[in-house]
């Protein structure tokens, strides 16, 4: 909530001062920049492969395979929001077409499992649990479909229309709608040609608030891998004339770096499982990612720009598994630890540059004010601290609200008679995790030295982070 009033107030600003500052297109949407400020949520891949030990299921599986014998959709929700996650997507319905709520439209549903007598709906239990604890929630609903009978005919897209209205008509609000480009044969052998317009369109119909994500957007963009891990150059903007999603979608450098001069704004979500799978399979349980990996894996994601979406799939009972569940908060414990302490504090901020008015809004952490330099190069920022002060790491900002513009900074340190050159980065976005040895300094000089447009800064703020 106090990020979303935020946000109001940064968009508020945005357009109190828009006359000053002349925004560089394209910009974000008002959802996109909530969107952006979320940084991490889960991803909750559950089904029938969870039984089967499949990670792609054949969708001719028994729909009584599915019987999880104490789901508790509410202990992912509170496992999520004790993990800073801001929120969960659930996957729905598969590649497998098994679907997780009663839908109208197939015969391979919770309806027709073992699980509470066919009367169970997880959709319906994770939209409430959500609800509860104060999460966001989002769904993934695979277009590909391997057990209707209708896949690969014309008929299918009113199917998958059908389907799409009943999630977004009967739950509630969601924050994000999940498109895989996965695209194969169906039980017909026949392929399926999707009218995603039509999807698209209906859906944001729906719900207006969506963001949708998919290799081409328009609302987010796949980063190219599912490692978890965006380049250290990443333009939030992308071009998508002539792409498609699935096979004839951009190429997967292009994905995880953006497109400098992109006609639109799609950023990057990194994808990521907390185990070698999607799904739960118990042999794993020895193989679940350590908090420091996670830790790194969101300084190379959050840190470069974009969003981290970690799959966390629940056991066979329908619970999120105790090994995951403790990785997960010792990952929060490292965030805590890591930027808990901002040694830029009570720092003093100077400028090579005419403007010398409001540099206190670079280290006062909050996302409504920023400071904005009268020139596209050479922009430079001294940081004086009050004492000597050991750091590894400066965290800086960008105000996206009037686009994306810095493509290339340093960062040097103050040895007792010159400056050391400390780090040297491309793009900075809504956030850029910059690391570098550890060096013990009371100044610190940022140069910008190149941007596509005057650069406007929303916060600059210096860790000492033990675990690096």
């Amino acid at each position: 909530m106090r990020n979303c009033l935020l946000l109001t107030g940064c968009l508020f600003t945005t357009c109190l001062f828009s006359q000053s500052i002349k925004p560089l297109p394209p910009l974000p949407s008002r959802e996109q920049l909530q969107w952006h400020e979320k940084e991490f949520y889960l991803f909750i891949h559950f089904g029938p492969n969870t039984f089967t030990d499949k990670e792609w299921g054949e969708g001719n599986e028994d729909p009584s395979v599915f019987n999880p014998t104490a789901l508790d959709c509410e202990q992912w929700a509170r496992i999520a929001k004790q993990a800073g996650a801001k929120g969960i997507i659930l996957t729905a319905k598969h590649h497998d077409g098994f679907c997780l709520w009663p839908s109208k439209f197939s015969t391979h549903t919770v309806r027709e499992s073992k699980w509470m007598d066919g009367k169970g709906d997880v959709v319906k239990a994770l939209s409430i649990a959500c609800k509860k604890v104060g999460i966001d929630m989002g769904v993934y609903i695979s277009p590909w479909d391997r057990n209707h009978p209708l896949y690969g005919t014309p008929a299918y897209n009113d199917i998958y229309l059908s389907t799409m209205k009943e999630l977004l008509t009967n739950y509630g609000k969601y924050f994000e709608l999940w498109w895989d480009g996965a695209n194969g044969e169906g039980p017909n052998g026949k392929k399926q040609q999707y009218d995603f317009h039509r999807f698209e369109d209906s859906a944001l119909k729906w719900q207006p608030q969506l963001v949708i994500f998919s290799d081409i957007g328009p609302g987010i963009r796949w980063c190219g891998n599912e490692n978890g891990t965006i380049n250290s150059t990443n333009w939030n903007l992308l071009d998508t004339a002539g792409f498609k999603r699935g096979h004839g979608a951009p190429p997967t450098d292009t994905l995880n770096r953006g497109n400098v001069n992109g006609k639109n704004w799609i950023p990057a979500e990194a994808d990521v499982s907390i185990r070698p799978g999607w799904f739960y399979h118990a042999k794993e349980d020895g193989k679940v990612k350590t908090p420091q990996k996670l830790f790194d894996l969101y300084l190379h994601s959050v840190g470069n720009g974009g969003n981290l979406l970690l799959n966390v799939p629940p056991d066979r009972t329908g619970r999120i598994n105790a090994i995951d569940s403790a990785a997960l908060m010792g990952f929060r414990k490292l965030r805590e630890e890591a930027f808990g302490a901002d040694v830029f504090a009570n720092a003093t901020l100077s400028t090579n540059t005419n403007n010398h008015k409001n540099l206190s809004a670079l280290t006062d952490h909050n996302i409504q004010t920023y400071w904005a330099s009268p020139q596209k190069e050479n922009t430079q920022l001294v940081v004086t601290l009050n004492k000597k002060t050991i750091l590894n790491t400066i965290v800086l900002e960008e105000m996206i609200a009037y686009g994306q513009r810095i493509s290339s900074f340093t960062i040097e340190a103050f040895d007792g008679t010159k400056y050391q050159n400390v780090f040297t980065g491309t793009t900075i976005g809504r956030k850029k995790i910059a690391s570098f040895g550890t060096q013990e300094t009371d100044k610190l000089r940022i140069t910008i030295n190149n941007a596509k447009a005057a650069p406007v800064v929303r916060n600059i703020s210096g860790y000492m982070i033990n675990t690096l």
